[in-house]
């Protein structure tokens, strides 16, 4: 029996690095998966991979920064496999620019459409059939990249809005029985391969495929709202963003005063001197 026996997921971006090893792992766990991908043979290469190892895959070719295929996607699941039990949020680009440089508007918002957007999209469109039939989990995939990323602010910003959306979502769909969380994984993909401060001992997409399944798999039963990261065997949880202690309060503030508290003991923390480490 495997975890994910008689369910039926959407992966999307798994034409390709961490998309097809999430996609090979949950069918290789029981899994029907409906592989998107912008691109049609990564998309069908994924497919036929599936299919040499005796699971079930159906592919579907769009970009999920419309909205409309983004509910077209979700509804082929429904209709094809009949039903829809896991969504995993993974298509994503990037590109690495100084901030000085970086002032191509097109290039910009191509990144925050698919990025951002296309999570929004195909999450909405999941989140209407999951709450209809009450169960179902999402999984977002973020990055390391959300707290800042030296060369790619527009890319850590949209995966900084991912880790946000998770959180709403969580708190949104928990009564009606669909969790949601999000992975922050670190592999040798295209993406790491552009940037110049890549590491190419990272390890492969197919380490991090597991962390997933988890994530859709019963396993994680009562886990929501949550950040997880697996880099190079390391796993550990994300800190969600909160209020640091102590909070000081007066009724009226002037400049002179804030400086003060700031210097008086209010707690600053200090952004590490690496964060691609992190």
């Amino acid at each position: 029996m495997g975890l994910l026996d008689g369910r039926a997921v959407v992966i999307t971006g798994a034409g390709r690095g961490l998309g097809r090893a999430f996609a090979r792992h949950a069918a290789g766990a029981g899994a029907a998966v409906v592989v998107n991908d912008i691109d049609a043979d990564p998309a069908h290469e994924t497919v036929a991979a599936i299919g040499a190892d005796g699971g079930t895959a159906v592919a579907s070719v769009g970009s999920v920064a419309d909205a409309g295929y983004a509910r077209e996607l979700i509804t082929l699941c429904r209709n094809r496999f009949g039903t829809l039990d896991g969504l995993v949020n993974n298509a994503a680009i990037g590109y690495h620019a100084l901030p000085w440089e970086d002032d191509d508007a097109e290039r910009t918002r191509a990144l925050i459409e698919t990025n951002v957007l296309g999570p929004f999209h195909c999450g909405t469109a999941a989140a209407k059939v999951m709450v209809a039939q009450g169960n179902g989990v999402l999984v977002n995939v973020t990055s390391g990249s959300m707290i800042g990323q030296r060369g790619a602010a527009a890319y850590s910003a949209s995966k900084g809005a991912v880790a946000s959306m998770t959180y709403s979502w969580a708190a949104d769909l928990a009564e009606h029985g669909v969790r949601v969380n999000a992975v922050s994984p670190i592999a040798w993909t295209r993406l790491m391969a552009a940037d110049p401060r890549g590491n190419p001992d990272a390890q492969p997409p197919e380490r991090v495929a597991p962390l997933v399944t988890y994530l859709l798999s019963d396993l994680s039963a009562g886990v929501t709202g949550q950040v997880l990261r697996l880099a190079d065997g390391h796993l550990h949880a994300v800190r969600q963003p909160a209020i640091i202690r102590p909070v000081r309060h007066q009724d009226v503030w002037t400049p002179e005063e804030i400086a003060a508290a700031v210097d008086g003991g209010l707690v600053l923390e200090s952004p590490p001197r690496d964060r691609w480490t992190l």
